[in-house]
């Protein structure tokens, strides 16, 4: 069943902006989106309800996408009027672009009114939704607009949830894959990241294997993530066939070596029974020349992978470029012919701002120029 379908607020204030209703102290109340109909229970237990109201709450938050407990028509209006204060846990939309392929891009205006980023990718036979797991990102990429945004906080378990909601609401048709590939390093933000995967599972229905889980590389956290036993899929963001390079370009490499994080790939293996995608974006005539596809083959021979080769999406921040078309067929072929499973995604939503951390920052200066 898909969530509700009543419009989602459209805003237009700024990135710092907080809604009337939002004080520091219900901000600080853990909201009810993102807990499992087992704490669901627990609470309208708590509340003075008996437990058989938790799974209709539970419906409610995950079914119908209810934004507030007054909805909840089954619930009497006395109790309602008790608890209205209540979050359940949703943000509302700050601005949404669309693009010609039909991907949207969407500006969340989360409950202390700071401002992430969601995508919606739709295709004949699935609908997917990129989620952020962070406001910002501290790693530092060189060629990532995110990064150049700086670092605000974590996101928390309910937060990285509503997204998924909105876009499903917008849409009007069901998510069927989640990609934790948008604003933020997921692996800095482990625990939260964790849970959404398991509310997301559990509480609205997709399954762990249409998910995949996106990261850099941070010493331990892949171990960590392949404890918990998720039939997630692993995304490392390699971009690079060797050390120096990948130092260039990942400013955090410098404390965590290629040959490291290969070995923490190859446990991954071992524990979960899951192949790992490498993410490698092409960067014209920086890492896409026959002597890197060769390195990079050399460094996967024999390991149980796929690469994922992603041409380079510009940004004004910096002056690297997409590499053509041949380049990244040739590129391609080289793994190929050495024996390496390899695909090349190209970017949905190409048109303005597309790259992620982008349209945020552009609507960023755009109200500090309206304010000017």
């Amino acid at each position: 069943m898909l969530a509700a379908t009543t419009e989602p607020q459209l805003e237009s204030k700024s990135d710092n902006a907080r809604s009337d209703d939002d004080s520091p102290q219900e901000i600080a109340v853990v909201p009810l989106l993102g807990r499992s109909i087992e704490a669901l229970t627990e609470w309208v237990i708590q509340h003075g309800q008996p437990a058989y109201r938790g799974k209709q709450l539970h419906q409610w938050i995950y079914q119908k996408g209810i934004r507030s407990l007054d909805e909840v028509t089954v619930f009497s209006k006395k109790w309602r009027a008790e608890v209205s204060g209540f979050p359940v846990g949703r943000s509302h939309i700050h601005h949404r672009s669309e693009s010609p392929d039909g991907t949207i891009k969407y500006l969340l205006r989360l409950r202390d009114g700071l401002i992430i980023e969601a995508v919606g990718i739709p295709s004949d036979k699935r609908l997917t939704v990129c989620v952020s797991s962070q406001i910002g990102c501290p790693m530092g990429c060189d060629f990532c607009a995110t990064g150049k945004g700086g670092f605000t906080r974590n996101l928390e378990t309910y937060e990285i949830v509503d997204q998924v909601l909105t876009v499903q609401e917008d849409f009007q048709r069901r998510v069927s894959n989640i990609v934790f590939m948008g604003m933020g390093e997921p692996l800095l933000n482990t625990e939260a990241v964790i849970g959404a995967v398991r509310s997301l599972n559990q509480d609205i229905g997709i399954g762990q294997r249409m998910m995949t889980v996106s990261t850099v590389g941070i010493p331990g956290h892949i171990r960590r993530l392949a404890e918990q036993q998720m039939q997630i899929t692993l995304a490392v963001s390699l971009h690079a066939s060797n050390q120096a390079l990948r130092t260039r370009l990942i400013p955090s490499a410098k404390q965590y070596p290629l040959s490291a994080l290969l070995d923490e790939c190859r446990d991954y293996v071992k524990m979960t029974g899951r192949r790992v995608t490498f993410e490698y974006i092409l960067l014209a005539d920086l890492n896409d020349r026959s002597e890197h596809a060769a390195e990079l083959a050399s460094e996967l021979r024999g390991f149980q992978s796929h690469v994922n080769l992603i041409p380079y999406n510009p940004i004004s921040e910096v002056d690297y470029q997409r590499p053509s078309r041949a380049r990244v067929e040739g590129f391609t072929q080289q793994l190929k012919d050495k024996g390496i499973a390899v695909s090349v995604r190209y970017s949905r939503g190409l048109e303005k701002d597309a790259a992620c951390g982008q349209l945020r920052a552009s609507k960023a200066a755009e109200t500090i120029s309206t304010a000017s």
